[in-house]
């Protein structure tokens, strides 16, 4: 029996799972891509307009260090989409990250791969079969992209270029994914590592455009995607590197998993002391979780000391007498700076919201492992046991954030006086919190009510996300750009950032949270 025998089996069984939720991810690509460009091709109808508004992006540190700049002033594709070329380069990546880890290391987890083993399965045949996978949907979400962008009017070379960019780099982090799930022994950990491996891509990439460091975006495969320059000079040979990354990522998975066994890993949960010590259930989940929670924090804090260390650089790209004019009249450099921390402050936000469903998910996974039921045939409270994951993972998501806006604060603190208070910036930061908290709590929901669909929440949380940061391109009513929490959250530390959406959100959460905690005591236990 061959190491690939059962590749085309598990490949028609993954397909067969995904039947539904991974079409529809791949027409929401294409969708943003068509949405973002019809919505703003009308906008500019001549150079003029355009090199306005590119100078305007240009000008302003925050939008380039969260979007990128635009290379070609008159270009109209790059004007339509610089808020899509990285964003939505990362959001593809995300996908083929959770793709990779779901048909892998998921299964192992599961105990589903050690049951398909026992039939005529090669070692290698759900890793060929995830890649496979992976590389698919990559080239169609490629290529459907690059038809609804080029069905816009869009110049239909540059629309290749861009949907190809897209597909390449999602391609790319999916062969990260499969270097990660070898090393881990849980499909957390894995998805963990791969997106920790993405942010700092998308930190780098981030530096290198404020700093105008261009050298350093080659060191990131979400830099790679800008340098394409799609509609700026298509730079076709630039999608080789993600290509090349591919093809390096790939043999060194493999021969990771041919060094391991089953459900094993080459980072192995440590064994615990001869004589437990973990006398509650608070302790036990701590124990389970404090290790995500203190890489995250560390994590948060270092690119906060990286963002605020890089605020006497957010004028300069103030090489406009036009630019400089506008900024006066908005009010001078500390508007400027403050936009730059209030959307990096956003950013962080957003991320950590990942770390608050995938904590609270904690109370699926424990179910389905068996875990749970241990638990709960002791003397154990229901409430308690739930209440010990969330507790985690709604102060996890506080604490995370604190760290992050210390580390901004320190940063801000050593390299310019031109930024707000110390314990403003760190106010600033946790007035992103109650928004990661109503997110958060529809995981609690739907594991009270609806346990099997708890993996639903990242859709939602994806969904949130788009509303949040493109539904103004698309001319969306605010009824529904409203639907997001990171709408509500206030644009601090501007003075003119409006408090009045936190009491809400945070009453949001924890109605949402009563409702799941009600439905978790009602329900049985489910595999």
């Amino acid at each position: 029996m061959s190491d690939f025998t059962g590749t085309g089996t598990l490949v028609r069984l993954a397909l067969r799972r995904d039947r539904i939720l991974l079409p529809a991810w791949i027409l929401v690509f294409a969708g943003m891509a068509y949405s973002s460009a019809a919505a703003t091709v009308g906008l500019y109808p001549d150079e003029a307009a355009r090199r306005t508004a590119a100078e305007a992006v240009n000008s302003s540190t925050a939008l380039v260090a969260l979007y990128g700049p635009v290379y070609d002033p008159e270009s109209l594709g790059e004007i339509s989409l610089f808020k899509m070329t990285a964003f939505g380069a990362a959001l593809a990546a995300v996908l083929m990250i959770f793709l990779v880890v779901r048909h892998t290391r998921g299964d192992e987890e599961s105990g589903r791969l050690e049951l398909m083993a026992s039939g005529r399965l090669g070692r290698n045949a759900p890793l060929t079969a995830a890649l496979i996978v992976v590389t698919g949907a990559s080239l169609v979400m490629a290529l459907l992209s690059a038809g609804a962008l080029s069905s816009t009017g869009l110049s239909g070379q540059g629309s290749l270029a861009f949907g190809l960019g897209w597909g390449l780099t999602g391609l790319a982090f999916g062969a990260v994914a499969a270097i990660c799930v070898q090393i881990t022994t849980g499909a957390r950990a894995a998805r963990g590592i791969a997106l920790i491996a993405l942010a700092v891509a998308y930190a780098i990439r981030a530096i290198a455009d404020v700093t105008e460091g261009t050298w350093l975006s080659w060191l990131s495969p979400i830099g790679w995607m800008q340098q394409v320059r799609a509609y700026a000079g298509d730079r076709w040979w630039v999608l080789l590197l993600p290509l090349a990354l591919t093809v390096v990522c790939v043999p060194i998975a493999f021969a990771l998993r041919s060094r391991r066994d089953l459900g094993a890993g080459f980072i192995t949960d440590r064994p615990g002391p001869a004589h437990g010590r973990l006398g509650t259930v608070w302790g036990l989940a701590w124990r389970l979780q404090r290790s995500v929670l203190l890489v995250w924090a560390a994590v948060f804090a270092l690119f906060g000391l990286l963002m605020g260390s890089l605020i006497e650089s957010s004028t300069g790209f103030l090489n406009s007498e036009q630019a400089i004019e506008f900024l006066e009249k908005l009010g001078g450099a500390k508007t400027l700076t403050d936009a730059f921390l209030g959307t990096e402050l956003s950013f962080m936000g957003i991320i950590v919201t990942g770390f608050g469903i995938s904590a609270a998910a904690r109370l699926r996974s424990e179910e389905t492992d068996g875990h749970a039921e241990v638990l709960l045939a002791q003397p154990v409270d229901r409430l308690r046991w739930a209440l010990s994951h969330i507790l985690i993972a709604a102060g996890g998501v506080a604490a995370i954030l604190l760290a992050g806006g210390l580390g901004l604060a320190i940063g801000a603190a050593l390299t310019t006086d031109n930024a707000p208070g110390f314990w403003s910036l760190v106010g600033a930061a946790l007035a992103r919190v109650p928004a990661a908290w109503v997110l958060t709590a529809v995981v609690v929901l739907l594991f009270g009510w609806l346990p099997r669909w708890v993996p639903l929440a990242w859709g939602v949380f994806v969904a949130a996300l788009v509303l949040g940061e493109f539904a103004p391109l698309w001319d969306a009513p605010q009824w529904v750009m409203d639907v997001s929490p990171f709408v509500h959250s206030p644009r601090l530390p501007a003075a003119s950032a409006s408090m009045g959406g936190l009491i809400p959100l945070a009453a949001i959460a924890v109605v949402l949270l009563v409702v799941g905690l009600v439905g978790w005591r009602r329900r049985d236990l489910q595999p």
